[in-house]
C-alpha cells in the first residue's frame, strides 16, 4: 500500500468537492436561468451575471442550516479515516454528475451527493453508521432529521413547486386574460428581481451542501470541531458553482427552457415565483432541495395549468427516471471507490 498523509487527502477533497460545485453548476445554476434566457427576458450574459451575483450572495450569507443537516446524515468519529469517506462520497457524486450533464439531462446533484455520502459510509463502516432517521421519525416525539428529512424534502419539493406554479398561472389567466402583448415587456423586467431572489435562494441552499462536506472535512483533518463554515469556504463554493454555468449548462438550460413546454414571458416568471417560494421555504427549516427538480416541477405546473397538451411529456419521463436511478448510481460508484481508494493507499497523519 502507498502512503498518504492526511493533509493530501484533505487537499484531494476541497479540490473535488470544488469540482462537484462546478458540476452542480452545470446542472442545477443553468436551472435558474433557463427560463430567464428562453423567455426573451435576458441575454445569456446577463442572465449568468445576475446569477452569479446574487447566488454568490447566497452562498456566503444563506445561513447554515442546510449545511448542518448534511453534516449530521452520518452517526461516524470525526477523524482522519473520515477524510476518505467523504473523498469517494464526492467523487462519485462528481461522476454521476459529469454524465447526466454530457447527456443533457437536468438530474440532482443534492440526490447525487446524498447517494454518495450513503454509499461510502454504508462500504467503510456499515449501514447503522448513516443516519436514517426512522428510529427519530416512529418515536415518541415523530422528529424529521437525517435521511428521512432529506428523502422527503427532495419528493415533495417537485410537486409544491407544481402546484404553486399551477395555481399562480391560474390567477394569472383570470387577471391578464385581456391584456395586450405589450404586457410581456412589464414581464420580463419584473423577472430580473425573480432571477435575483431564485439565485439568492439557489446559492443558500445549494452551496450549502458542499459547504457541509467541507467543515466536515476540516474538523477531521484537525480534530477540532468547527461550527460554523470559514468564509472562504463559502466564497469558494459560490464562485466556483456559478463558474459551471458558464463553462456548459446550455444542453440542460434547453432542455428546461423549451423541451418541457414552451416558455413565455408569464409562464417564467410565474415558474420563477413557485421556485422561490419553494426553494426558500426548504431553506429555512433546513431542507436540501435540488434546485433542479423544483424549476422542473415548476414549469411542468405552468404547462399544465396553461395546456395541459402542450407539455410534452415524454422529456418528463426521462428526467424523472434520471432522478430515481441517481442515488443508488452514485452510492454504487462512491462505494467502489472508497474499496479501490483505501485498498491502494495507506493514510498516515
Amino acid at each position: 500500500m502507498i502512503p498518504i498523509s492526511i493533509t493530501i487527502i484533505l487537499i484531494l477533497v476541497i479540490l473535488v468537492g470544488l469540482v462537484f460545485a462546478l458540476t452542480n453548476g452545470l446542472h442545477d445554476a443553468s436551472s435558474v436561468v433557463a427560463t430567464f434566457i428562453n423567455s426573451g427576458a435576458a441575454s445569456p450574459k446577463q442572465a449568468i451575471a445576475v446569477a452569479s451575483f446574487f447566488g454568490l450572495l447566497g452562498a456566503v450569507f444563506g445561513g447554515n442550516l442546510v449545511a448542518n443537516t448534511i453534516s449530521e446524515l452520518i452517526d461516524l468519529p470525526t477523524n482522519t479515516s473520515l477524510l476518505a469517506i467523504l473523498f469517494a462520497a464526492i467523487c462519485g457524486a462528481t461522476l454521476w454528475n459529469l454524465i447526466t450533464w454530457k447527456l443533457g439531462l437536468p438530474s440532482s446533484s443534492t440526490h447525487a451527493l446524498i447517494g454518495g455520502i450513503v454509499g461510502a459510509v454504508i462500504v467503510s463502516s456499515g449501514y447503522q453508521h448513516v443516519l436514517w432517521g426512522w428510529n427519530e421519525l416512529i418515536g415518541p416525539n415523530h422528529q424529521i432529521t437525517g435521511i428521512v428529512k432529506v428523502v422527503i424534502a427532495l419528493l415533495l419539493s417537485p410537486f409544491i413547486g407544481f402546484a404553486i406554479a399551477f395555481i399562480i398561472e391560474k390567477v394569472a389567466k383570470l387577471l391578464f386574460r385581456n391584456s395586450k402583448f405589450s404586457i410581456n415587456l412589464g414581464l420580463n423586467k419584473t423577472q430580473w428581481f425573480m432571477v435575483a431572489g431564485l439565485s439568492y435562494s439557489h446559492g443558500s441552499n445549494d452551496t450549502q451542501k458542499i459547504i457541509g462536506i467541507f467543515t466536515l472535512a476540516l474538523a477531521a483533518w484537525s480534530g477540532v470541531a468547527i461550527q460554523t463554515a470559514p468564509l472562504w469556504v463559502r466564497v469558494c463554493g459560490g464562485l466556483v458553482m456559478f463558474v459551471g454555468t458558464m463553462l456548459g449548462g446550455w444542453s440542460i438550460m434547453k432542455t428546461l427552457g423549451r423541451g418541457i413546454f414552451d416558455i413565455k414571458p408569464i409562464h417564467s416568471l410565474n415558474s420563477q415565483l413557485a421556485s422561490l417560494t419553494s426553494i426558500f421555504g426548504a431553506t429555512l427549516v433546513g431542507a436540501p432541495v435540488s434546485t433542479t427538480h423544483v424549476v422542473v416541477g415548476s414549469i411542468m405546473g405552468v404547462g399544465a395549468a396553461d395546456e395541459y397538451r402542450m407539455v410534452h411529456w415524454g422529456i418528463v419521463k426521462e428526467i424523472i427516471i434520471a432522478w430515481c436511478i441517481t442515488i443508488p448510481i452514485s452510492a454504487i460508484v462512491s462505494g467502489v471507490i472508497y474499496s479501490i481508494f483505501t485498498f491502494m493507499f495507506n493514510v498516515s497523519s
